[in-house]
This record gives structure tokens, sequence and C-alpha cells, in this order.
């Protein structure tokens, strides 16, 4: 069926044509050859209208996908990581290397440390007085830590008397060494905490059945013969253990030096044991920061006990108390990254790392003309870089295997 309009206009006539769709479809049909007037096949309207649209959708498709990549690579610099927080990330992480990267910034920030306390003269300031500022601020800032990464305060409840011995076994340590440090010549007490390593890797091997292997007992060898090679020096002006030289110090004599040398013998032990209790407690609660904070809560009112009943409290100056406060942040972040290199690391290993701080202080001391270029003293820096190196290069291999 079809319908015709004609409409005629002065010389122009359009003539109007309505098809039905069977009889259009059945003329398609039968024709499959015809050839419209500009020479391309006619097929059904469909047919027809299929090219006219793909066109469209393509182009659009093609715009779509060229601009999304457009706008990620403009986001991408936006939204990326800084390389020294990737770092962080890195060594926190807990990877092949992780425990003895952190040991290392470990002692380097406590070496870090002991550079800002020698170049900066200021009010001098008791000793338990310190360890009550920085044990005070180590508790402030580990508890804004776990607070902010929604972990238990007191750890987890199976782990508690774990952080409750390596809270009183560093206290215990810490009280012994200033002890120690006041009554004994610098050089003795820093010998007998240079010690701690071995005494630590000797407790765990006891409490935490890990294995001592020769290569671990050879690199705290070699570490601690580097360190009496350090200090050499230094003994033999001021005495070895209980020789009483002209150069000794008068409160360091007779029986107050046997008590100074028993309180030092207390602090490595007490020093090893909380270190086996730190990677225990670590391990136990998922969390390093944990065993910072439980020692701060018992150290920090111990601390001001002893500061106010055995010294006379001295009130510090902005410059006293302004370093006091950069030394308790560095401590802080000292202490973190040894619960974090204890909980990865075998202590023989982690503990061994803890010799580059006094590698690095002899060689800042000759550099910077405190100290005489000595040979004993660049053999023991020597041997020191040794252990490390064999530490960090040949024990992983070795405890793979």
């Amino acid at each position: 069926m079809a319908a015709s309009a004609e409409i005629i206009d002065g010389d122009h006539a359009v003539e109007l044509i309505v098809c039905n769709s069977s009889s259009s479809s059945s003329s398609s049909s039968s024709s499959p050859d015809s050839f419209a007037d500009n020479g391309n096949p006619t097929g059904s309207p469909s047919d027809e209208i299929t090219p006219l649209l793909k066109p469209k959708i393509n182009i659009f498709s093609v715009s779509h996908s060229r601009r999304k990549p457009r706008e990620q690579v403009a986001k991408l610099p936006e939204t990326e990581t800084p390389p020294f927080i990737q770092l962080i990330l890195w060594v926190w992480s807990g990877s092949r290397y992780s425990g003895i990267l952190c040991m290392a910034l470990s002692s380097s920030i406590y070496f870090v440390m002991e550079i800002l306390s020698h170049s900066f003269s200021t009010r001098s300031i008791p000793l338990f007085e310190t360890a009550f500022m920085r044990c005070t601020i180590v508790l402030i800032l580990s508890y804004i830590w776990l607070r902010r990464s929604g972990q238990p305060i007191f750890g987890a409840v199976h782990a508690r008397k774990l952080l409750f011995l390596r809270a009183l076994t560093g206290f215990l340590s810490l009280l012994s060494f200033i002890y120690c440090i006041q009554r004994l010549p610098f050089s003795q007490a820093i010998i007998l905490n240079f010690t701690t390593p071995i005494v630590a890797s000797i407790l765990a091997r006891l409490m935490l059945h890990e294995k001592l292997k020769i290569a671990d007992i050879g690199g705290l060898t070699c570490s601690f013969f580097g360190v009496l090679f350090i200090y050499r020096q230094i003994l033999r002006t001021q005495g070895m253990w209980f020789g009483a030289g002209e150069a000794n110090n008068t409160s360091a004599s007779g029986s107050h030096h046997v008590y100074a040398v028993l309180a030092g013998l207390l602090s490595l032990i007490t020093g090893g044991i909380s270190y086996c209790f730190i990677k225990a407690g670590a391990k136990a609660s998922d969390q390093p920061v944990v065993t910072v904070f439980s020692f701060g809560l018992l150290s920090s009112p111990a601390a001001g006990i002893c500061a106010f009943a055995f010294e006379e409290f001295v009130v510090p100056d902005f410059c006293s108390f302004l370093l006091m406060l950069i030394l308790g942040v560095l401590a802080f972040i000292v202490e973190v990254l040894l619960a974090r290199g204890l909980q990865l690391e075998k202590i023989s290993k982690a503990t061994n790392v803890q010799y580059i701080e006094a590698a690095l202080s002899q060689l800042w001391g000759i550099d910077s003309s405190r100290i005489s270029s000595s040979f004993a003293g660049l053999v023991g820096c020597l041997l020191i870089i040794i252990s490390v190196c064999c530490t960090v290069y040949i024990g992983p291999d070795k405890e793979i295997e």
C-alpha cells in the first residue's frame, strides 16, 4: 500500500511517496542488486541508520578515552609520596634488611644527640633530671602515637607481663648506668655499656632460644675489640678498672670504685635482659611502640622521684630547655627504631650494628680536632666497619641458607 501527494509551486513540483514497510522490505529483498542514484547499494532502514550512528559513537568514545589518561597523568604528581617518606616506609615495612637498617638509624641518631650535647654549651643539668625530661617526652609521644594509630595503650592482655618486665629491667639498667657514669671515668663506663650487646646475645640464646652462629660471635668480638682500640689511649691515662693512677678521680677509688663497677655490671646485665623483653613484647603485641610506652610509663615518675630525692633540682634556662626538648624527641625516635629493629632481627645481629655509634663518634672527634688522630683509633673504626658490613652482607645470606 502506498500513498502519494503532489505539490505544485510555480515551475517546481514535489512528490511525496509513503511506502509500507512490508512492501519496502519485499522490494528490497526482491531486488538485492539495485543501486541508488549515487551508486551505493541500498539496504534496510536499520542498515541505513546504523552507519550514521557508528561514527558518532566512535568519536565520543575516543575523545573520552583520551581525556581520562590526561586527567590521571595530571593528578599523579599531586598524590605522589615524597622520596623521604618512601624511604622511611621502606625501612619500617619489614623487608629483609629493615631490622638492620632500623638499628643503624637508631645508632646514627644517638650519635647526632651526642654531637648536639657537645656542640651547644648550656647550663649543667643533673643526670636524673635529664633522664626525667627524656622519659616524660618519650611517654607523651608514644601515647600520642598509640592513640592516633588506634592501638591499645597497654598492649595485648597476654603481652602485659612482658611489657612490665621490659619497663622494670629497662629502668634498672638506666638507674645503674647513671650511678656508674657518676662514679667511674667516662671511658670505663662506656666500655661497660658497649658490653651490653654481647650479654644480650648470650641471654637471647638462653631466654629466646636464638641461634648464635660463629659469624655472629666473630662479629660481636670484632666490634668489641674495635671499641677497645678506640678507647685505648683514654684507658691508659685513666687506669683500667681497679688500677689506681694519679689521673683517677678520688670519688672512683676504693670501695666507691668497686660499687661503681658492680653498678656497671648490673646495668649491662639488666640491659641485655631488657633487649630480650623488648623483642618478646614487640612480637607478642605486634606493636614496638607499646614497649616504648611501657618503659616511659614506669621510668618517668621513677626518674622524677630520684631527681628530687638524690639531686638538687636545677631550673633550666630557655636554651637548656630547648636542647632537652630536642634531645627528648630524638630519644623517642631512637627507642622506637631500637624496638622495631629488635622485633625484626636477631639480637646478635641487631646489637652488633649499635657499635657504629662508637666508630662515628671517633671519626667525628678526629675531624673536629677534639681527639688526636691515632693509629689505634683508626684500626678500631676499621674493625667496627668491617664487622657491621659482614653482618649486613654475609649474615642474612647465611641465615636464609
